[in-house]
């Protein structure tokens, strides 16, 4: 089980970067089903989202170049954990970067988080948030793999979840494996909002299914239909 002790353990640890795979293999382990405790939705109606967190593997890539270009300002902070190498997670940045109403950066360790900014982590670091005076500062730090990647939905999710609570957004897309899951369950249950891409949209569903399993997800939606659902929460929140 990831828990918020591994998501420690990031912050405390900078050992050597550890070569890991693009996709995530999948878990024989099988998830344990629980009610999550939550606020319900119609508490958390005027609270205003400062962050959205997306974890995506296979298919991902595309996947974030059909939804972020349909998003537009004014928007909270997106902070995106894609499972891929280095190199490739700068040349992403960059092309989604020109595609984008959004100002769109490969994530640096010490970035204040800004809106309408989204910040794809680095490859082979887990990103993380903590508050700092007041604000959002982004950790980019090499660590083990978790369920065989780095970066780690996991560990990007428990990290909202702990800074940023009901004032955060959970967006799980397609991918391999089951990372993500229980991060995005720590953000439910701290009052965040949370979707999964749909079964039939998905080029893997294997992220999205394990937190669906999970109890994880409010709502499946299809691949097309994210963004607009990604801009109505946040502008019922606001």
């Amino acid at each position: 089980m990831v828990t918020r002790d591994v998501w420690n353990e990031t912050r405390k640890e900078k050992p050597a970067p550890v070569e890991a795979p693009i996709e995530a293999p999948v878990s024989p382990r099988p998830f344990r089903v629980q009610a999550p405790v939550i606020k319900p939705v119609s508490s958390r109606e005027g609270t205003s989202i400062q962050i959205i967190a997306i974890g995506s593997s296979t298919g991902g890539t595309k996947a974030l170049s059909d939804i972020l270009p349909l998003l537009k300002p004014p928007l909270p902070a997106i902070m995106i954990a894609q499972h891929i190498p280095p190199v490739f997670s700068t040349r992403l940045a960059e092309r989604l970067d020109r595609e984008c109403a959004l100002t769109v950066k490969e994530a640096e360790d010490g970035d204040i988080v800004k809106p309408n900014t989204v910040y794809i982590a680095p490859g082979h670091k887990h990103m993380t948030i903590h508050r700092a005076e007041g604000r959002f500062k982004i950790e980019c730090r090499a660590g083990r793999p978790v369920h065989g990647v780095c970066p780690s939905a996991d560990v990007l999710f428990h990290s909202v979840a702990q800074a940023a609570g009901d004032i955060a957004l959970g967006v799980i897309l397609t991918g391999m494996g089951c990372d993500g899951a229980e991060g995005m369950l720590d953000m439910l249950r701290c009052g965040a909002r949370t979707i999964g891409q749909d079964k039939a949209s998905s080029v893997v569903y294997g992220m999205p299914k394990a937190a669906y399993d999970l109890g994880a997800v409010e709502e499946q939606v299809p691949l097309e239909k994210i963004a607009a659902k990604i801009e109505a929460i946040c502008r019922t929140a606001g």
